[in-house]
């Protein structure tokens, strides 16, 4: 084997080492946060207390409470997955999308262990991607609404 090539054998196989020690490197990092969500019987297994974490299930029927603490909504609702459910507490404003039955990811953290009480610091509901138009007595005009768009007046 010439001196080249040796060379080269030896770049190649400490190149294939680095890519597999960043390999190796960014998995341990990244292994706990590449799931975007947990589900609530996960929660039940992993979650610590005062651990920040996402979890997505859905609005349990009949569990929204709304109060209003000063001029902040307060809200209490359960989310579930079938098997379990965890109580979340969110102060703000919801999506327009969150109701009884949908899907929602919350993220926040868990205040208490027994009680599975989490507290959520952001709200996203979820939909799916059917596009259904809105439904009205009258037809749009495709006239009517390509004069209101170039008025400016949508």
């Amino acid at each position: 084997m010439t001196k080249r090539r040796r060379q080269r054998l030896w770049f190649m196989g400490g190149m294939f080492t680095c890519l597999a020690a960043g390999t190796l490197v960014l998995t341990l990092v990244f292994r706990d946060n590449i799931v975007f969500f947990y589900t609530p019987s996960e929660c039940m297994v992993k979650a610590k207390v005062g651990e920040t974490l996402r979890v997505g299930g859905l609005v349990q029927a009949g569990s929204i409470i709304h109060q209003t603490k000063g001029t902040i909504p307060h809200v209490t609702f359960e989310l579930g997955d079938g098997a379990h459910t965890i109580t979340v507490i969110y102060e703000g404003i919801l999506p327009d999308l969150f109701r009884p039955g949908q899907g929602a990811v919350v993220e926040g953290r868990f205040e208490a262990e027994p009680a599975r009480l989490f507290r959520a610091s952001v709200v996203l509901a979820k939909h799916d991607e059917t596009y259904r138009p809105p439904k009205g007595d009258t037809p749009l005009d495709a006239d009517r609404l390509g004069k209101s768009l170039a008025r400016g007046n949508a």
